[in-house]
């Protein structure tokens, strides 16, 4: 094979990473307007979606207890509070997914403590987060929940 059959064959899969390298090629270029820069946030948090597995959790777990607190009639400020909590857990795993991704960029394939430190420290972040919105929906919508069930059953 010669070198210009190398450099002009295309990859043999469009793997998942390649089609999301080729919509990114252009995001290291700061936004031109506003627009763009919303484009770029929805990239970020689609491509989150559809490579981070705890991620798409998060979001079923957070829309599901929004639903639920909508259905059991919570008021504006409990179904707020659930947002927000709900909201600040989906941000930090934003967040560890750029910063696992910065330091895989980093040290590349190779082991370093530093790393692990980042990376363990980035999704405790995220577990602690999603333990106090855990804690805080069970408190809002369990009692109204159980009203409801045990109303149904007397």
């Amino acid at each position: 094979m010669t070198m210009s059959q190398q450099v002009s064959s295309p990859p043999k899969s469009d793997t998942l990473e390649v089609v999301v390298a080729k919509k990114r090629e252009l995001s290291w270029q700061v936004a031109s307007n506003l627009f763009m820069s919303f484009k770029y946030a929805w990239s970020g948090i689609s491509y989150a979606f559809i490579t981070q597995r705890n991620f798409r959790i998060h979001v079923c777990v957070c829309a599901f207890a929004i639903s639920l607190s909508l259905i059991l009639h919570l008021s504006s400020v409990e179904i707020a509070i659930i947002g927000i909590t709900s909201g600040l857990v989906l941000a930090l795993e934003l967040l560890n997914t750029a910063l696992e991704s910065v330091v895989d960029l980093t040290v590349k394939h190779t082991y370093h403590e530093l790393a692990k430190i980042a990376k363990d420290c980035a999704a405790g972040a995220v577990l602690v987060s999603a333990l106090v919105a855990l804690l805080v929906a069970g408190m809002l919508i369990l009692p109204p929940l159980l009203g409801v069930i045990f109303a149904g059953l007397l």
